[in-house]
């Protein structure tokens, strides 16, 4: 019995000896994504103007591609293709809002199906996965989200984090997981505008700040680099540093990112440092894309081969492996939300090619700056890639869907410069009778120069901005819909509400401005008006919080008390520990003579916030209707007290 029983436990253990030994020889894996990054502007690629000496370390240590390329110039979409391997067109995250689909397992889920530890470090709220980037946490031990309450009104913790305080977070978490392997990602935001570095990069890229923030993010790039050092966690490491997408710099127009697909915002950095100081130095200049580094860290991993990604490993290129070029595909449907056609391209073999209301043909040998549009239907290459490019969009899984974001989540879209608002509703059949963004580009830059100016507090710059778009195009919703909320902020409602009207007008199915419409109407005491435009609203989107509560105190004023407390309801099931909203239903209770329940609602609020002088107010009230004036002289007295203590 004691050999039998020798014998089981023996190969009881061995699975587990197996999994031990696999899991013990798997690199570390840190995936460092720097937003907004170009490659021309890193100085291991040819910039003698910056300084990046830690990216240029793992130049040095790694190696480098000269000629990689992102699918996508929007950050959440480029970041799905990441952890993906994957097209946008088959991710489906094709604008803010999407959920990444349960089908489609990240990284992070691959890497702790292998015993992974996982943890995640994002710079901005545009990655939030509660709110803008639903699903690119699966997989993740821990994922660095916002918090649901920023803590300040300042851009810093409300919708961005410094670099320096992203890697200082991820420190922190691997000084309490020092056993690997751990696959851990950091995300740099700061070379995303608006361009504002912090000292001492401030003064000396004064007249450049994009390059700055560029230095900026290398030098907490070097902080982490640094730190794997100390802990002997750097040589044995995979390390791989890409940028998500670059920015347009003024190139064709476009100042920032997101409309067009030329090189200068699809163009970016990749770096790949492997284990052991292999291939250490070298330069690929094979084209490469964003896509190919999932099957890449797979590959490094130890797991099989596979065609189910639209990336492939990039190991067969630092070995000397002929390989057919790899296509590199790019698309963006961030235009849509403007009313403007999307874009699709294709780059290979040395010309590109853009489907656009006007399409695009650049010989990028002897054009690299794409200024040159040598388009001909009849054109042999124009052909081909433009059957190469309707055969990968067949291979899409998933149609593009559109976002439809919660209002308090479009503020943060704003407040990043991207478009706040529903994308555009259309009539017409094909989005290539849409306008081209290639006519619209001037508008797009007055609208972000708007939204830029009225986060930072400027809002006569925002307000002129607009005009002059409005001036180049009166029929734009979007821009019809900033100007009106910049008209309510400036306390002009009843002009915001006309403006508003006009937009909602173009945009009958935008939920976000039905919303902005009622919250001018109600301020302009038009209550019937701001109740029907609340109710359009919530019919195309019902899970909106400000339109519920809201709509609940029109009611109220208006005296229908049960529709009132049925918005009220619905406020509180959609934001429980919302004191205010508590609060709102507690005085529709009140008014339907119904104090006990209004208690009820109260006693839950002082729970949630004991320092709410108006919570006690509303208790006493209560207390009077239920004939318990002992407990209500109580209440009268706490609120009294929590008034002074607030008094200046």
């Amino acid at each position: 019995m004691r050999l039998r029983g020798r014998l089981l436990l023996i190969l009881l253990l061995l699975p587990v000896a197996a999994f031990a030994a696999e899991t013990s020889s798997a690199p570390d894996v840190f995936l460092i994504t720097i937003d907004t990054l170009r490659a021309d502007h890193v100085e291991c690629y040819g910039d003698s103007n910056i300084r990046t000496p830690a990216l240029n370390r793992l130049c040095r240590d790694g190696v480098r591609f000269s000629r990689a390329f992102t699918p996508s110039p929007i950050t959440n979409t480029s970041h799905a293709s990441i952890l993906t391997g994957l097209n946008p067109s088959r991710h489906g995250v094709t604008d803010f809002g999407v959920p990444l689909a349960a089908s489609h397992r990240t990284l992070a889920e691959r890497l702790k199906a292998k015993g992974y530890h996982t943890a995640a470090f994002i710079g901005a709220i545009i990655l939030d996965s509660t709110g803008l980037a639903p699903g690119l946490d699966r997989g993740f031990d821990f994922y660095d989200n916002f918090p649901a309450t920023a803590p300040t009104a300042s851009r810093w913790e409300r919708v961005e984090r410094r670099g320096g305080d992203v890697v200082r977070r991820a420190e922190r978490w691997l000084a309490t997981h020092r056993a690997g392997p751990r696959l851990v990602w950091v995300h740099l935001y700061d070379p995303h505008d608006p361009y504002e570095p912090p000292a001492p990069f401030d003064a000396q890229y004064r007249d450049r700040p994009y390059d700055g923030e560029i230095a900026y993010a290398d030098s907490a790039l070097g902080q982490f680099l640094r730190f794997l050092d100390r802990n002997g966690w750097y040589g044995n490491a995979l390390i791989v540093v890409v940028g998500d997408h670059g920015e347009g710099l003024g190139e064709h127009q476009e100042e920032t990112h997101g409309i067009f697909l030329y090189d200068s915002t699809l163009h970016v950095p990749l770096i790949v440092k492997l284990p052991g100081g292999q291939s250490a130095g070298e330069e690929l200049g094979n084209q490469v894309r964003t896509t190919d580094i999932l099957p890449t860290v797979l590959d490094a991993a130890g797991f099989p081969a596979s065609a189910e990604f639209d990336g492939t490993p990039l190991q067969p290129l630092w070995k000397g492996r002929a390989v057919a070029e790899r296509l590199a595909p790019g698309e963006t449907d961030y235009p849509l939300r403007f009313g403007w056609a999307p874009l699709r391209s294709l780059r290979a073999e040395g010309y590109k090619f853009i489907e656009a209301p006007r399409p695009e043909f650049y010989d990028l040998r002897a054009d690299s700056g794409e200024l040159r549009n040598l388009y001909e239907p009849w054109n042999e290459r124009v052909r081909k890639l433009r059957a190469q490019l309707a055969e990968l969009r067949v291979r899409a899984e998933v149609p593009g869907s559109a976002g439809r974001v919660p209002p308090a989540t479009l503020e943060h879209l704003r407040a990043l410069g991207y478009l706040g608002t529903d994308p555009g509703q259309t009539e017409v059949p094909e989005p290539s009778l849409l306008p081209d963004p290639k006519d619209k580009i001037v508008l797009q830059n007055l609208l972000h120069s708007a939204m830029l100016a009225d986060e930072g507090g400027r809002p006569a710059e925002a307000r002129a901005a607009l005009e002059k778009a409005v001036l180049a195009d009166p029929k734009s919703a979007p821009v019809l819909l900033q100007l009106g909320q910049i008209e309510f902020k400036e306390g002009n409602y009843e002009r915001a509400a006309g403006t508003l009207a006009q937009a909602r007008a173009l945009r009958p199915q935008d939920s976000a401005a039905a919303l902005y419409h009622g919250q001018a109407l109600e301020r302009s005491r038009n209550l019937p008006a701001a109740r029907d435009a609340l109710e359009d609203s919530l019919r195309l989107t019902p899970g909106q919080f400000a339109a519920r509560q809201l709509l609940g105190r029109i009611y109220l004023r208006m005296g229908n008390l049960k529709a009132a407390q049925d918005q009220f309801e619905a406020a509180v099931f959609l934001e429980p520990k919302n004191a205010e909203a508590r609060m709102d239903l507690a005085r529709a209770f009140l008014q339907s003579q119904r104090p006990a329940d209004a208690l009820a609602q109260l006693t839950a609020a002082a729970q949630i916030a004991p320092g709410n002088a108006g919570v006690q107010e509303l208790r006493a009230q209560a207390y009077t209707a239920l004939g318990q004036d002992d407990l209500a002289r109580k209440a009268s007295a706490r609120a009294a007290l929590l008034r002074k203590r607030k008094a200046p």
